[in-house]
């Protein structure tokens, strides 16, 4: 698979290797799923429901979890807001943020700061929709007996539009072996329940915005972009970072 992918699979694990800032994220996340459906109980909430499984993919403590929930109902609650900036990066890289913030002013300032020290430009909100579509994507998965050109066919009537095979990289184990399902971005619950039905383990399901036309680095180029990439994962606020990057 060459350098680069050998290059981005350690950026990779470096990053999620950082649980001190990948739990304040994620329980952002349960916390604000929990408030805008309106209930704790997750077999109530669709949102909430999704938020906890992703959590949980990525080892959250169970304490954590149910502390992120209260937060959502507490009376001093924070009033956190989704918020998205588009950017332009060195060699046509483009970057779609997303944020969740209590404080629209710091974000914003923080964001600005790392791109001026890492060669990137913040552009005009919107200006990059056409460049990228939103998808759901689910993560699963996959068992020796599972047959993917049965179950893509099975899926179809649920939106699926295209289903893949891949490895995820393990930090202390072998790859593991996994398929990657996407859909129309209407379809998140359907396909949700779908797979849910059929017994199949999901290990992520989300939002996420797709490149139109990808576009190709060099191993060096690659290691510069990537240096970005993982100053804007670092700050608090910023929950994902999508790019045009093949």
């Amino acid at each position: 698979m060459g350098r680069a992918f050998e290059y981005r699979k350690a950026a990779k694990m470096k990053r999620w290797g950082t649980m001190s800032r990948l739990f304040p994220k994620l329980g952002k996340t349960i916390t604000m799923a929990a408030k805008e459906g309106g209930s704790p109980d997750p077999e109530m909430n669709s949102k909430l429901r999704t938020a906890i499984l992703n959590a949980k993919a990525q080892n959250m403590p169970k304490d954590n979890i149910e502390a992120a929930i209260k937060r959502a109902f507490a009376k001093d609650a924070a009033d956190i807001k989704e918020i998205t900036y588009d950017v332009k990066a060195k060699y046509g890289v483009q970057i779609i943020i997303e944020c969740a913030t209590d404080n629209n002013t710091r974000t914003v300032a923080n964001v600005k700061a790392i791109l001026n020290r890492n060669g990137g430009e913040m552009l005009t909100s919107g200006s990059l929709n056409f460049m990228f579509t939103r998808k759901a994507v689910f993560v699963c998965d996959k068992t020796p007996d599972m047959d993917i050109e049965e179950l893509e066919l099975e899926l179809i009537d649920y939106g699926l539009e295209e289903i893949e095979e891949d490895v995820e990289p393990q930090e202390n184990a072998d790859d593991k072996a996994i398929i990657r399902i996407y859909g129309e971005y209407t379809s998140f619950g359907e396909l949700s329940k779908a797979l849910e039905e059929r017994g199949i383990t999901v290990s992520k399901a989300t939002l996420e915005y797709i490149a139109n036309t990808p576009i190709e680095l060099t191993d060096e180029q690659m290691e510069e972009i990537d240096v970005l990439i993982d100053k804007l994962e670092d700050d608090e606020d910023v929950q994902h970072v999508y790019t045009n990057i093949e």
